[in-house]
């Protein structure tokens, strides 16, 4: 902490503290209260942050959460389990592509489905664009936050091709909700139109984008003071408050669900012929400052890159579903249409008193999303529906240690602090 102050007892939630002796802005006093929120053009989304302040120095901040009523971990309860898909794509709405594979990949695991190797490239592919998405407007924005808007407009701009690619797969740009059960909701619509379009991002536009990003920033003094050796996180610390992501690595902790838990491509023999996992260096640094953590999105993004190209010309054929008789997925438009029995298992699936014969289980299961650990615990009692969802979100976490990481800053630092956070607020809703 670069300053010490002795935090006050102060409930927010009321007003009585105005009428201490001492206190408010007529009593003549050096603290004083500032909402920094719910809706504030510093806060990216609708958050409250209530600021005990001493001068310009941050005494405590007291986070406040929910301002969006979604429900969304309760509309679990009241959708199947291809029809929630729509929902948890709107929880970290910068990278929604990844969401989906999240909560379809809890969904097979509780089902006991081994999707398709040709399936496993294709979420592998579109979760690495998903994390580049992510990453694009979180150092962008980052930049933006400081006062640097080219930079941010670097970011943006390379997003915009992102989103053709999944308005391609999917025929929606920002939602693409394009993952199902034991599979997705339609192949490639052709393979080779799909592999120009993703390697003329990763080929030509992305890697321009980030030299011009990294030149403007890292170069620039102005935005390096603001940075270094602001909002400090021990690697004890992101151990303690069970951080994860680029917000864990910053500080030195080399954890990555990737590597850890593998899933998909990144774990070995994925094809059931032994192929080996996709390779990547896991992106540490040691400072745990808001600099550290815009370093490891950068280098993440380049990691991405090679994740992708190395799968990108090595898509594998057959089926993106996994086969209609295991009752998961549903059968291809032209079995529905040509024979009886794939009328049959796609009516199965989609009438309210048919559906899914789920087992009786519970389970957990993660992705290394942009943020870091994203997972579902999903709780079934043999009915159509979940019988309870729980999301395990990484701004939720990463949110509950903001006020910590910012006593004793500036108040001009909050913003900088926030931004490296990354904080989604649909992710924060309970």
């Amino acid at each position: 902490m670069p300053y010490d102050l002795k935090p006050i007892d102060l409930d927010v939630e009321t007003t009585e503290y105005l009428d201490e002796p001492g206190r408010g802005p007529s009593s003549g006093g050096d603290r004083w209260t500032l909402n920094f929120g719910p809706q504030h053009p510093a806060t990216h989304t609708t958050l409250r942050m209530v600021m005990e302040l001493d001068g310009e120095r941050v005494v405590r901040v007291t986070p406040h959460i929910g301002y969006l009523h979604s429900g969304f971990e309760k509309l679990g309860e009241a959708l199947d389990y291809n029809q929630y898909v729509t929902i948890v794509s709107r929880m970290d709405y910068v990278s929604p592509i990844c969401n989906d594979i999240s909560w379809h990949h809890a969904v097979e695991q509780l089902f006991d489905i081994d999707i398709t190797p040709r399936c496993k490239v294709l979420r592998t592919i579109l979760g690495e664009l998903g994390r580049i998405q992510n990453h694009l407007l979180g150092v962008g924005a980052a930049a933006l936050d400081l006062g640097a808007f080219t930079g941010f407009i670097y970011g943006f701009n390379e997003r915009e091709s992102i989103m053709d690619v999944m308005d391609y797969i999917s025929g929606q740009r920002f939602h693409p909700d394009w993952t199902r059960v034991g599979g997705a909701m339609q192949d490639l619509p052709d393979e080779e139109v799909f592999k120009t379009m993703v390697k003329s991002i990763i080929r030509e536009k992305l890697p321009p984008a980030l030299a011009d990003l990294e030149g403007l920033c890292l170069k620039n003094r102005i935005f390096r003071d603001r940075v270094e050796g602001i909002g400090v996180v021990t690697k004890q610390e992101a151990i303690d408050w069970g951080l994860s992501g680029p917000v864990a690595r910053a500080s030195g902790v080399k954890r990555d669900v990737r590597k850890d838990t593998p899933y998909l491509c990144f774990k070995d023999n994925w094809d059931g012929m032994g192929a080996r996992a996709v390779d990547f260096k896991v992106a540490i640094a040691t400072t745990g400052d808001v600099l550290g953590r815009f370093l490891v999105r950068l280098e993440e993004m380049k990691q991405s890159i090679g994740i992708i190209e190395h799968l990108i010309d090595n898509i594998p054929g057959g089926p993106i579903n996994t086969y209609a008789d295991a009752k998961a997925a549903k059968p291809p438009k032209s079995e529905v249409y040509g024979s009886i029995e794939g009328l049959i298992e796609h009516f199965q699936l989609v009438m309210t008193n048919r559906k899914w014969k789920a087992p009786i289980n519970e389970t957990y299961a993660c992705i290394e999303s942009a943020n870091g650990e994203h997972g579902f615990y999903v709780v079934s009692d043999g009915g159509p529906v979940p019988w309870r969802v729980k999301h395990r979100a990484c701004s939720f976490q990463h949110f509950s240690c903001f006020a910590k990481m910012l006593e004793g800053h500036l108040l001009s630092d909050a913003v900088a602090v926030l931004g490296s956070l990354n904080i989604i607020a649909a992710e924060l809703d309970r």
